[in-house]
């Protein structure tokens, strides 16, 4: 692996990180950040918003507004690299704290695609794979 592949792949895994961190934070302009301005966004597997950034940062502020805390862990980050373009699957574990004693897990993927940009890589669509809730129904009874 050559010196460009592997800062690309630190510089992509450092975008992740700066993903998570925005939401649990609910750090909109770091959100933001993660983006081109042209971004579609897809969170309609877990019943979240989809379509553009700002259309998402509405439906999320309203959304996360709901837990007291959230945490987002990213792994198994599997990056395809094509020039200046990359494609990007991670598994995600989020815990969701809606109140004390009152929480649900789910996990899943998210599917980035990605261009190299003046201002470093950023995610051009994302789309989440929710494949598991547990705890739902209990922590909003």
């Amino acid at each position: 692996m050559d010196s460009r592949t592997l800062a690309d792949r630190i510089e992509i895994t450092d975008l992740l990180t700066r993903y998570a961190t925005a939401v649990d934070d609910k750090d909109w302009p770091l959100y933001r950040s993660v983006f081109t301005t042209d971004a579609q966004i897809d969170y309609s597997t877990a019943g979240g918003p989809t379509g553009d950034v700002d259309t998402v940062v509405a439906g999320l502020t309203e959304q996360l507004g709901l837990f007291s805390r959230t945490q987002h862990f990213i792994s198994n980050i599997a990056v395809e690299l094509d020039g200046d373009t990359a494609k990007v699957r991670a598994m995600f574990f989020n815990p969701m704290i809606v109140s004390p004693g009152k929480q649900f897990t789910c996990g899943g993927w998210y599917n980035h695609d990605l261009v190299r940009t003046p201002d470093g890589w950023r995610s051009t669509r994302l789309v989440e794979d929710a494949a598991w809730f547990d705890g739902l129904e209990a922590a909003f009874t």
